[in-house]
């Protein structure tokens, strides 16, 4: 079983948090740890931005990247949301297998 790391960025920690608690409980994600006091500087709209954003970690089976990237899209605020999936090469196989336990089957 094949395991990733889901990086999002949102613009405050109740985002976050409601973005986290839906892919949770829905199994999408196994677990999800909120990481406030990033700060972002990008470009947007022609010019460069500086915000203050947080950071959303996200486990999941490889399988379920799709569902779970088409859902933040759906409940997140930002026009175009940074969600990047980051492959888990090794790691802890209890933990790797409690990520495939706690996220839905296929």
């Amino acid at each position: 079983m094949e395991t990733n790391f889901i990086y999002i960025t949102t613009g405050s920690v109740e985002e976050a948090r409601t973005i986290a608690r839906d892919l949770v409980s829905s199994r999408l994600a196994a677990c999800a740890n909120i990481i406030d006091g990033m700060n972002s500087i990008y470009w947007w709209d022609g010019e460069v931005q500086e915000e203050k954003e947080v950071i959303l970690l996200a486990k999941t089976r490889e399988s379920l990247v799709p569902r779970l990237i088409h859902r933040v899209k759906a409940i997140h605020s930002y026009e175009c949301p940074c969600i990047v999936s980051v492959p888990i090469v090794d790691g802890n196989p209890a933990f790797m297998e409690w990520i495939e336990r706690e996220t839905r089957q296929e």
